[in-house]
């Protein structure tokens, strides 16, 4: 099992289940297209849910997918100017659509029309996730069509038996110089049918997604549905919060109330609450009858007069503690 996985596996599920209910999976399940869903919320920016279509294209088995990065599926031959591409829509929060070679499990390469959409939340138009669509590439040749990532095979691979093969060369000895004739030819645009396809299965997704958000009273929408209020992170900077790995809350003083508006992994695993639990509240909240009061004060003056104040943080470490106790 991979160690993302494993690790995460309890913040993996609670990132698709607590926004959809839990019909959305198997209705999920039941799109015939090659998807994944990723959140950029946890760090590493990885994979919660890959369809079965996915699956089947690539080789892989769900438990070698979830909780890791898309990038596993990129390989030596992959542009990186289309990889780059692809990480500046997600940080500019919009769709984006390139030609792209990946590799299956078995190290087989194959090019694939890649488009991904964020996914935002109608309650403040926050990305919560991104989907991430693949259709494989036909290439016409001659009156036949092959798949690319299959047909880099020779010719008299197809014509003379293994086993005569196997007498002149090892079978990776034949299929490498292909491999390379594969990667180093230009890959042909998409057919306008690919493209259709590419823009249904979105909609088809998230019709679903729409369907069980709404179940759950947190909406999600394919385009924004409002504008970003000031506390609104975005997700450029909550992949970069994500790799640090120490316990801390970040607040809103320009909102009501001043809340939290981001909390890192190891907050919430210190003290215990759900990032739904944490999101949108005061820190008072993280209080106790134990709480000094003058520390509380000196927190509130500091926050007045916008100067550091060293024993507000040793405070919420001790809240922490506190509600970990109890």
């Amino acid at each position: 099992m991979p160690m993302e996985l494993e690790l995460g596996s309890t913040t993996i599920q609670r990132s698709f289940n607590t926004r959809y209910t839990r019909h959305a999976r198997d209705s999920l399940d039941e799109l015939p297209d090659s998807f994944t869903i990723t959140d950029p919320s946890i760090p590493g920016h990885p994979i919660v849910f890959a369809s079965p279509g996915f699956l089947k294209l690539t080789g892989y088995a769900a438990r070698e997918v979830l909780g890791r990065p898309a990038a596993i599926f990129q390989g030596p031959r992959t542009s990186r100017k289309s990889v780059i591409e692809i990480r500046e829509a997600v940080r500019e929060e919009r769709n984006a659509q390139v030609v792209l070679l990946n590799y299956r499990k078995d190290g087989t390469p194959f090019w694939m029309l890649f488009r991904v959409c964020p996914v935002f939340s109608s309650d403040g138009g926050a990305v919560v996730h991104f989907v991430a669509v693949q259709v494989p590439l036909q290439k016409k040749e001659g009156s036949g069509v092959r798949d690319f990532g299959f047909g880099c095979c020779r010719k008299e691979v197809c014509a003379d038996s293994l086993a005569e093969i196997g007498r002149v060369c090892s079978l990776e000895q034949v299929l490498e110089p292909d491999v390379r004739e594969l990667e180093r030819e230009e890959p042909c645009e998409a057919s306008d049918e690919e493209k259709r396809s590419a823009v249904n299965a979105m909609d088809n997704i998230f019709s679903v997604l729409t369907h069980y958000s709404e179940a759950t009273g947190r909406l999600v929408c394919q385009k924004r549905c409002s504008i970003p209020d000031v506390g609104l992170l975005s997700t450029s900077l909550i992949i970069s919060l994500g790799r640090i790995k120490q316990s801390f809350v970040l607040t809103n003083p320009r909102l009501s109330d001043m809340p939290i508006v981001y909390a890192s992994d190891a907050f919430l695993k210190l003290t215990g609450y759900a990032k739904n639990e944490v999101l949108g509240r005061n820190c008072r909240f993280l209080g106790g009858t134990d709480t000094d009061t003058s520390t509380l004060h000196l927190i509130r003056e500091s926050i007045k007069t916008e100067q550091p104040c060293t024993e507000g943080q040793k405070l919420i470490l001790e809240f922490s503690s506190y509600l970990t106790r109890s």
